[in-house]
C-alpha cells in the first residue's frame, strides 16, 4: 500500500518535554514513537517568603510586641529590657523626640508636649472626641477638614493621632528588629473589635507611615483567643474581659472550626489601669495635705513621683496583702526636706478603688445581654490587661460569671502573643493555598496539553484516512474516546493516563505505516532488520539517536 507525502505529526505525553513539532520517524528494530509539538513554560510557584513577621497589640496604654520562634509565640523584649512599651511620645524644648518609658517618665513635667491614649482619637472626627479631648494634657484641636491634630508647642508642629502611634510602632519594629537580628518589615496588627473602618485603616496608615506593611488587622480578643488555642476547639462560647491602662472592654466570641466571630462588645473607654493608680496618688497626696499642709498635685515633679510610685504599689499589692510606700524628698519647705513614709493594705486599696469595681460590672451584664447569651452559656472567661491581675477584679469576674477565670497566659502580653499566632496561621494558609494553586496549575496545564493530542490525533486521522489499517484505527479511537472522557470529569491523573494510553496506540499506527511497501524510500527495498536506513532522495537520516523526518510517496 502506497502513501503520497503523508507527514504524521507527532502527539505527546506530559512526560515529553520537547520543544518542536517532530515527525513520525523511527530507528530500524526500534519502535515508532510520537510526539506533541510543546513550548516549555516555566510557571513560577507561589513561594511562602520566609521571613520575620510580627503581631503587634497597639495599646492606648501599653504596647508589646511578639513573634514566632521555634514553632511558639514569644513576646520580644525593648531596648530597656522590658516586655511591654508604654504607648507614649515626647518632645523636649530642645526638640528630642522620646518614645516609650523614657517619654513617660516625664509626662508630668512635660505635659503639653508629652502624647500618650493617642489611641482614642485615630481614626475620628474632632466631633466624636469632644469629651476625650478634655482629659489629656496636651492640646487637641480640628484641622480645616474636621479631622484630629495634636498640637506640638515644643517643635511648632500639629500631629495626627497616626504619626504618634507610628512612632510607637516604628520603635517597636526597630527594637524586634534589634532582638531577631533580621529586618522586620511586617506585621498583624491589634484592634478593639469596635473599632470601626476608619480607625482599622487609619491604624494601617500608622502602620505605614512606620515603613511597616500591616498583612492584616485582628480584633484583640480575637488575638486573646488564639493565644489560648481556643481555635483549635468546636463551638465554645468565650467572654473576653480586657482591662486595660485606660479602657475596659468585653467581648463575647463563639469559635468553631477555627473561625472566630464577635457576637458582642461592650465597655467604658474611660476606664482602665490608670484610674486606679490615681486612686492611690489622690490617697497620698491627700494625706501629704492634712499632715504637712502642702498640695503635691500642684507640684509637677511631686505629682510625675507619686503616678510612678502609685502604679508600683497597685503592681506590688496583687501578690501582698501590703505595701510599704516610700517618697524620700518629695518636697522641701523653710523647715527642710520632706518625706512620704507610709503602708497601704490591699483592703485599702480595694476601698479607694469600689467604685471602679462597681463599673467593671455593667459592661459585663450589657454584653451578654447584647449576645442574646446567660452567664451558663459561657464555656470559657478569659482575662487581658494587666489591671487584671488585681486580686478583686478577677474575684469579681469570678463572682459575675459563676467561673474561674483562665489566666494562664500573661494578660499583658497575651494579645501580641494571639497576633504573633496569627502571623503563623496565614503562613499556613499561604502554604495551603500554595500547593492548591499548583494543583490547579497542573490541572489546567494538562487539559490543555489534552485538547491538543485530542486535536493533533483527529487531524491525522483524518489526513490519513483508509490508509490507516482498520483495526489500529479502531484501537486509536478506542483510546481517543476515552482521553475525551476523561477531559470531559475526569482527575489530573485520569487524563495523563487516557494520554499515555492514546500515545501507545497512536505509535503502533506510526508501526504500521512505516512497515508498509515503500515507507523506507522511494520505491527501494524495505530495510532488513537490525540495519541502519540507507540515505535516498525521500528520506534523511539523523545523526545517532535523533528522529528521522520520513516523506512517503506513491509507489507507480
Amino acid at each position: 500500500m502506497a502513501c503520497s507525502n503523508a507527514q504524521i505529526h507527532g502527539l505527546g505525553t506530559p512526560s515529553f518535554a520537547s520543544s518542536r513539532t517532530l515527525f513520525l520517524g523511527q530507528r530500524l528494530n526500534t519502535k515508532a514513537f510520537i510526539k506533541v509539538k510543546s513550548r516549555p513554560r516555566r510557571v513560577g510557584r507561589l513561594r511562602v517568603v520566609n521571613e520575620k513577621v510580627v503581631g503587634i497589640d497597639l495599646g492606648t496604654t501599653n504596647s508589646a510586641v511578639a513573634a514566632m520562634e521555634g514553632g511558639k509565640p514569644t513576646i520580644i523584649t525593648n531596648a530597656e529590657g522590658q516586655r511591654t512599651t508604654p504607648s507614649v511620645v515626647a518632645y523636649t524644648k530642645s526638640g528630642d523626640r522620646l518614645v516609650g518609658q523614657i517619654a513617660k517618665r516625664q509626662a508630668v513635667v512635660n505635659p503639653e508636649n508629652t502624647f500618650f491614649s493617642v489611641k482614642r482619637f485615630i481614626g475620628r472626627k474632632m466631633s466624636e472626641v469632644d469629651e476625650e479631648s478634655k482629659q489629656v494634657s496636651y492640646r487637641v484641636i480640628r484641622d480645616d477638614n474636621g479631622n484630629v491634630k495634636l498640637d506640638c508647642p515644643a517643635i511648632g508642629k500639629q500631629f495626627a493621632a497616626e504619626e504618634i502611634s507610628a512612632q510607637v510602632l516604628r520603635k517597636l519594629v526597630d527594637d524586634a528588629s534589634k532582638f531577631l537580628n533580621d529586618k522586620v518589615t511586617k506585621a498583624v496588627v491589634t484592634v478593639p473589635a469596635y473599632f470601626n473602618d476608619s480607625q482599622r485603616t487609619a491604624t494601617k496608615d500608622a502602620g505605614r507611615i512606620a515603613g511597616l506593611e500591616v498583612l492584616r488587622i485582628i480584633n484583640e480578643p480575637t488575638a486573646a483567643s488564639l493565644a489560648y488555642g481556643f481555635e483549635r476547639k468546636n463551638n465554645e462560647t468565650i467572654l473576653v474581659f480586657d482591662l486595660g491602662g485606660g479602657t475596659f472592654d468585653v467581648s463575647v466570641l463563639e469559635v468553631g472550626d477555627g473561625v472566630f466571630e464577635v457576637l458582642s462588645t461592650s465597655g467604658d473607654t474611660h476606664l482602665g489601669g490608670d484610674d486606679f493608680d490615681k486612686r492611690i496618688v489622690d490617697w497620698l497626696a491627700s494625706n501629704f495635705k492634712r499632715d504637712e499642709g502642702i498640695d503635691l498635685l500642684k507640684d509637677k515633679q511631686a505629682l510625675q513621683r507619686l503616678t510612678e510610685t502609685a502604679e508600683k504599689a497597685k503592681m506590688e499589692l496583687s501578690s501582698l496583702t501590703q505595701t510599704n510606700i516610700s517618697l524620700p524628698f518629695i518636697t522641701a519647705t523653710a523647715d527642710g526636706p520632706k518625706h512620704i513614709e507610709t503602708t497601704i493594705t490591699r483592703a485599702k486599696f480595694e476601698e479607694l478603688c469600689s467604685d471602679l469595681l462597681d463599673r467593671l460590672r455593667t459592661p459585663v451584664e450589657n454584653s451578654l445581654r447584647d449576645a442574646k447569651l446567660s452567664f451558663k452559656d459561657l464555656d470559657e472567661v478569659i482575662l487581658v490587661g494587666g489591671s487584671t491581675r488585681i486580686p478583686a477584679v478577677q474575684e469579681l469576674v469570678k463572682k459575675l460569671t459563676g467561673k474561674d477565670p483562665n489566666v494562664t497566659v500573661n494578660p499583658d502580653e497575651v494579645v501580641a502573643l494571639g497576633a504573633a499566632v496569627q502571623v503563623e496561621r496565614m503562613v499556613k494558609e499561604a502554604e495551603k493555598f500554595s500547593k492548591e494553586d499548583k494543583e490547579k496549575r497542573d490541572a489546567i496545564d494538562t487539559k490543555n496539553q489534552a485538547d491538543s493530542v485530542v486535536y493533533q490525533t483527529e487531524k491525522q486521522l483524518k489526513e490519513l484516512g483508509d490508509k490507516v489499517p482498520g483495526p489500529v484505527k479502531e484501537k486509536v479511537e478506542a483510546k481517543l474516546g476515552e482521553l475525551k472522557e476523561a477531559i470531559s470529569g475526569g482527575s489530573t491523573q485520569t487524563i495523563k493516563d487516557a494520554m499515555a494510553a492514546l500515545n501507545q496506540e497512536v505509535m503502533q499506527l506510526g508501526q504500521s505505516l512505516y512497515n508498509q511497501p515503500g515507507a523506507a524510500g522511494a520505491g527501494g527495498p524495505t530495510p532488513p532488520p537490525g540495519a541502519d536506513a540507507g540515505p535516498s532522495e525521500s528520506s534523511g537520516k539523523g545523526p545517532e539517536g535523533d528522529v528521522i523526518d520520513a516523506d512517503f510517496t506513491d509507489s507507480k
